[in-house]
């Protein structure tokens, strides 16, 4: 019967390589379903490709379980078989973990641990690092972060007894991202940085440029750390190398499909039998080149062929070029696909580089972007008819990472556009936000809150000061993130600052008072910021003018100092003019205006233009520069026009009163989904990653010359994400 079975498995394995998976899990489960009885061992091992088949390349989780227990009770009988058992217990926590099953999969993998505890060879403690990934995986999903973090340190343990550095940097970025996703103290996580650095400067050159998939996990994590600080400047060392290493890999991917085909080609051409000895030889000669031109891109893949281990999950079929493992075998782990990591690279582009005005550059990063997802969610089988109930449960992981991304995306363009006051194209992005949050309320969720915080910044923009206020305090109410709720109150402060009246002011204050007395507590200075140019606005208002001119000025040397956004110092340094202005500071006054101005140009910032060409007009009043007033009138005649002009076609929408309205959005929500939510959201989670996205000026028509009514322009914000 040996001779059987190996017959099977042989045939089994020809039809896999046909791409006739069906036809390959029958030739397996025929010896399964046997009158005859094979040996355990036998059954075992086939079972076990049965379940690697039918995860790499379908939904059906419950039938690869079924054969996995199936393994399991047989392995019981059988005294040896170390490698197999472990195997089906690895196989068998990844099936509980994507249909959300966590209490079996932490019993399962405590087993294998249990296993894995009394041995000391290097397979041994593989496997035990396989566990302990798992194990501390599932307890993140649980909430337990202290307990995964000891689970990846006792893994770290591990990689370190067996001499295996790769390893060692595996367990250390996995633990600077759990550092992240449950930021306990400042000094914990930069511990975690400290230790990730040692490792991979440990590493031997060649090796790190074998490890592809760390490099870029690991730069990630050090990118969202210091975006988490604020500390925009040493970051953009990290996603310059990120960019420059994700080119030159696009690059090589290129090259190898291009030689691919030469050599298929050419493969094709040599079953010519017509074909004469000296041609046959020169194509052959040419074939021995393009194949050893292919051995020396194609880098080894760390899955060795004999692994059970699916390569993924969920129907994607990608191959192992496709990937970005971080550790070696028996685990073969990947954070995110590639496709979803050179996606999440071109949002950091984006992210470091709007708030310097490089619209350009962003504009096509957010296009490449979003290219990428679409692509990768018709993979999944998402098209412009499917909704979250429509998912097989296998696919939802997956389609929560591609659509958590897609729609940091879209944030990202609706603040982009609202920024150079392109009304119309921030209205297309958001309610297209809003389509698919409809479509997917539940792996969504925690986009609700940014999409009502957006709602209130278009609102804002266009003069619609109650409606943006309303908006605000939704998001503040729809959000757990003190940081998000923070922000959104003081976007409505001044919402109804812009209001003008005195209820209005009182509202004003009531809001950003307990965000000023707990600005320090945030790690970063973005609510700080933000905070204190709400406050002085509020000084100015109750005309305590000296007082308003220094947290404005603190708050300005920290946005110029720490952020390096754009726009939140043009309309510091507008208020601070208007200010000096005020004490009669002129020389000052009009040295800070024109450094106000030319920013505003450079974002194409029309709103706070016309504020800062306004607070200009009433300087030359004030000095008796009658020319320079005249021709100041001119062009901000000419930028209130610009504006005007969008305003209505902003207004002339179609979508203009549905995003304004001061409703909620009208969802309904998948309750299978819902129970199992904290099962389904993108290994991304709770990194901050921070952005600006402006409120605008108001309208023209709002404007007055008196310093106390000088309404505000784009503010920055920082709100938190699922990451």
């Amino acid at each position: 019967m040996d001779a059987v079975a190996e017959g099977l498995w042989g045939l089994a394995d020809y039809q896999e390589q046909s791409g006739e998976i069906g036809k390959a899990i029958k030739c397996l489960e025929a010896i399964c379903q046997s009158d005859v009885s094979f040996f355990p061992i036998v059954e075992v091992k086939t079972r076990l490709r049965i379940a690697t088949l039918l995860l790499k390349h379908s939904h059906n989780v419950n039938h690869a379980r079924a054969h996995l227990e199936r393994a399991q009770l047989l392995l019981k009988s059988i005294p040896s078989c170390f490698d197999l058992k472990c195997r089906a217990y690895s196989l068998l926590s990844q099936c509980y973990h994507l249909v959300g099953s966590i209490a079996p999969q932490k019993q399962v993998l405590h087993k294998a641990l249990e296993l894995t505890a009394t041995g000391y060879d290097i397979g041994v403690k593989l496997w035990s690092c396989n566990f302990n990934s798992q194990l501390a995986n599932a307890l993140i999903i649980e909430g337990d972060y202290q307990s995964s973090i000891a689970a990846l340190d006792a893994g770290y343990v591990c990689a370190t007894q067996i001499g295996y550095p790769e390893l060692q940097m595996f367990f250390a970025t996995c633990m600077l991202h759990v550092h992240l996703m449950h930021w306990e103290d400042e000094s914990s996580v930069e511990q975690a940085v400290a230790k990730c650095d040692e490792v991979w400067e440990f590493l031997h050159p060649q090796k790190r440029q074998q490890c592809l998939g760390l490099f870029f996990y690991n730069e990630l994590l050090h990118i969202f750390y210091r975006l988490r600080i604020c500390d925009y400047k040493n970051a953009t060392p990290h996603i310059e190398r990120l960019d420059a290493a994700m080119k030159a890999d696009l690059k090589k991917t290129q090259h190898l499909q291009q030689l691919t085909k030469e050599f298929d080609a050419l493969n094709e051409s040599l079953t010519r039998p017509e074909l004469h000895h000296r041609e046959r030889l020169a194509l052959s000669e040419k074939q021995s080149r393009i194949q050893h031109q292919l051995a020396s891109l194609t880098t080894l893949s760390s899955t060795s062929k004999g692994t059970l281990e699916p390569a993924c999950f969920g129907n994607m079929k990608r191959t192992d070029g496709d990937k970005l493992e971080l550790a070696p075998p028996p685990i073969d782990g990947e954070w995110l696909p590639k496709s979803a990591v050179y996606a999440l690279v071109d949002l950091m582009v984006v992210v470091l580089s709007r708030p310097k005005g490089n619209f350009k550059d962003c504009g096509k990063r957010i296009q490449s972007g979003m290219h990428t997802i679409q692509e990768e969610l018709l993979k999944l089988g998402i098209t412009d008819g499917v909704r979250e109930v429509n998912l097989q449960h296998s696919a939802i992981w997956m389609a929560g990472v591609y659509l958590m991304l897609l729609m940091q995306f879209f944030e990202n363009k609706v603040a982009m556009e609202l920024t150079r006051s392109e009304f119309v194209e921030a209205q297309e992005a958001l309610v297209q936000m809003k389509n698919w949050f409809i479509r997917f309320p539940t792996i969504l969720q925690t986009c609700e809150s940014i999409i009502e915080m957006l709602r209130g910044q278009y609102a804002h923009s266009i003069g619609c000061y109650s409606e943006a206020a309303f908006h605000f305090i939704e998001a503040v109410k729809l959000t757990e993130s003190k940081s998000m709720q923070a922000l959104c109150q003081i976007y409505a402060a001044i919402s109804y600052i812009c209001i003008g009246d005195s209820d209005s002011s009182t509202q004003a204050l009531d809001l950003i008072g307990p965000v000023y007395r707990m600005m320090d507590s945030f790690v970063g200075v973005w609510e700080k910021t933000n905070c204190l140019f709400a406050y002085g606005l509020l000084l100015m208002k109750q005309q305590d003018l000296q007082e308003a001119r220094n947290r404005l000025a603190k708050g300005l040397q920290m946005t110029h100092n720490q952020l390096g956004n754009l726009q939140l110092v043009s309309q510091y340094l507008t208020v601070l003019g208007s200010l000096a202005l005020a004490l009669h500071d002129t020389g000052q006054a009009r040295e800070i205006l024109r450094s106000s101005l030319t920013l505003a140009k450079k974002l194409s910032d029309i709103p706070t233009q016309i504020w800062v060409l306004s607070v200009l007009t009433a300087l030359y009043q004030e000095v008796g520069e009658k020319g320079s007033e005249m021709e100041n009138v001119e062009f901000q005649k000419s930028r209130m026009d610009a504006l005007q002009q969008k305003l209505v076609d902003a207004h002339s929408s179609i979508h203009h009163i549905e995003l304004i309205d001061t409703v909620k959005i009208d969802i309904q929500q998948f309750h299978e989904l819902g129970s199992n939510r904290s099962t389904m959201g993108p290994p991304m989670s709770n990194l901050d990653i921070p952005e600006s996205v402006g409120l605008s000026a108001p309208l023209p028509g709002h404007s007055t010359s008196r310093l106390v009514d000088i309404d505000i322009g784009n503010i920055g914000r920082r709100g938190k994400r699922k990451m």
